[in-house]
Order: C-alpha cells, then structure tokens, then sequence
C-alpha cells in the first residue's frame, strides 16, 4: 500500500482548520502509486485528495507541479485542482512534509486498454500540450536523455545481475542516444508519466489526467513516446501497433505533429523506455526486503528497449 505517512484525527483536524472545505466524513488511503502518500478524503462539502508528498519528488519543484495544474483548470484542462487555504496558500505541510489538497476528479483508470482507449488517451495528451502553451513555470526534466548515463552507472552491475551482458547493452543504447538524439523539436511542458493509472475515462471517453509530479520542460514528442510505451505493448511484451497509431491518431486530433516530430518517435520511444528501466531498476536494489510497497519490475520496460532495438517498422513517420 503506497501510504508512507499516517495521518490521525487530530492532525487532519487540524489540517483542515485552515480550509473552507468543511468537516472531515471519510479519511482513507489510496493503494495505488509508489512515489507518495495518498487519502481519499470526503468532507461536508465534498471530496477531495490529499498527498503528502515522499521520496522523489522535491519540494522546491512542488510550486511547478502545483502552479501548472492551476494552469491548467484556468485553461479547460481536466486535471486536478489544488484547494488553497484562507491564506490563498496551495503548499502545505503535514507531519513536517509538504502536503496539498487537490479536488477530487470522476472517472476510472483502464487496466487492459483498447484500441479506443488509445485514440481517446492520445488526445487527453495533444490536449495537456496545447493546454498547457502559455504557462511561464519552468523546470529541467532531471530524468532527460541528458542524465542517464549518470544514473546508470552505479546500477550497472545490478543489470548484469538481472541479465548477463544487459549492462554492457545498455552502453550501447546510451552511445546511440548520445549520437543521435533528435534536437530541435519543438518544446514545451510534459507530463513525463502519462500512464494508464494517470488517466481516467467516463463511458469509453477521456475524462482526466492526474498525477503531474514528473512534469517538466521537454521535447512534447518524447512525452508521446514514453505513453506510447506504457498504453502500446502487450501483456505477452508485443508491440501494439494498431494501438500506437491510434494514440497518434488521437493526439494529432489537437496538435498536429511535425514531419521531423514523427521521424524521431522511435528513438524517443526507445530512450523513454531506457528512462523508466534505470527508474525500475533503482527502486529494485533500493527497496528493503519486507516493504510495503512492491517496486516495478525493470524487466518490463528491458523488453520494451529490445523490440525498440530492432525497429518499429511504419511507427512514426509512415
């Protein structure tokens, strides 16, 4: 259960003091996640979220997180909002952490999604982009291509340990990248984990996006491949590529991509799957035996890297 913080009574009391959301009615925690505490939080005046937030994420990034999905409601975008207390104040702090309390959001992650599902969550996305233009928070994406090599170093022998030779294949994968990165494509915010478990849906259709805390300034066509490479694959490690075109097709419905924006999307897709293997990979060796929360396995996405290997034919620029 992804629940790192309790919260009793008397702090969420206390809380709650200095927000016009009325009386606690509900408190519960929510399983789902591994970077955060989360709790469903239902008052007299309705439900809610609260997060306090652990781990990875930051607290001087939190004002990017939470001005950008600010942004985002002013802009029609689906996404939580976060409540701000009588002071106007959205970054709070619970248990001595930063916390914040966002609105509560309908709707209903799809574990197996379809075709269908993809042409809608491809628009959820073309629709953050275009959403999103405008907005002047700017953070660096500190797990872009730029970092990897860094981050894999000292996991190296933790590769090999999972796969003989994997270590010295992902080398490879890292020179090429170094090589052959695509530049100059266009730019903007992402939402850098645009995950099935990210995304609601109401009656078949796109009706939310969640989960912001990854969000950074980057290449809008690598966001697209890192969702491609989470909504596109099959249980059995197959590539979907009915599902990826109907993602592309979904997401062009709001912003047309580029030619050089479709030629680059294999390799983006094949860097974003190194990106959430050395993730993986980490919590793998960090994780305590015993813990709560079971980590990812990294061999997911290390099968993902090795049919990006060898090719997506008529993926991206077909």
């Amino acid at each position: 259960m992804a629940v790192y913080t309790d919260i009793t009574d008397a702090e969420l009391e206390a809380f709650l003091a200095d927000f016009d959301v009325g009386a606690a009615v509900a408190f519960k925690g929510i399983a789902e996640g591994v970077e955060n505490s989360n709790f469903m939080l239902e008052t007299t005046a309705g439900r809610f979220i609260l997060t306090v937030y652990e781990r990875r994420v930051q607290r001087e990034d939190l004002p990017f997180f939470l001005g950008l999905m600010q942004y985002l409601a002013t802009r029609g975008y689906p996404s939580a909002t976060p409540i701000a207390d009588r002071a106007g104040a959205v970054l709070k702090t619970l248990r001595g952490k930063p916390a914040a309390l966002v609105a509560f959001l309908p709707g209903l992650s799809v574990r197996r999604p379809t075709v269908a599902h993809c042409r809608e969550a491809g628009e959820g996305l073309g629709w953050l982009h275009r959403a999103a233009e405008g907005f002047s928070g700017r953070r660096v994406n500190a797990l872009g291509h730029q970092a990897w090599a860094e981050v894999f170093a000292p996991l190296a022998a933790a590769a090999d340990a999972l796969k003989p030779g994997l270590a010295d294949v992902v080398r490879g994968d890292l020179a090429l990248f170094a090589e052959r990165w695509p530049r100059d494509l266009p730019e903007g915010v992402v939402h850098a984990d645009y995950f099935p478990d990210n995304v609601f849906f109401a009656d078949g259709r796109f009706a939310a996006t969640i989960d912001f805390y990854f969000a950074a300034w980057d290449q809008l066509a690598y966001d697209i491949g890192a969702a491609v490479n989470a909504w596109c694959f099959e249980s059995d490690g197959s590539f979907n590529m009915t599902s990826a075109q109907a993602f592309l097709e979904g997401y062009e419905r709001r912003r047309p991509l580029s030619v050089e924006e479709k030629a680059a999307l294999p390799i983006l897709a094949h860097g974003a799957a190194l990106r959430f293997f050395l993730t993986r990979l980490n919590d793998w060796t960090a994780t305590p035996a015993g813990a709560l929360v079971r980590p990812k396995d990294p061999m997911e996405y290390e099968r993902k890297m090795a049919v990006h290997r060898e090719g997506l034919p008529g993926f991206g620029g077909w």
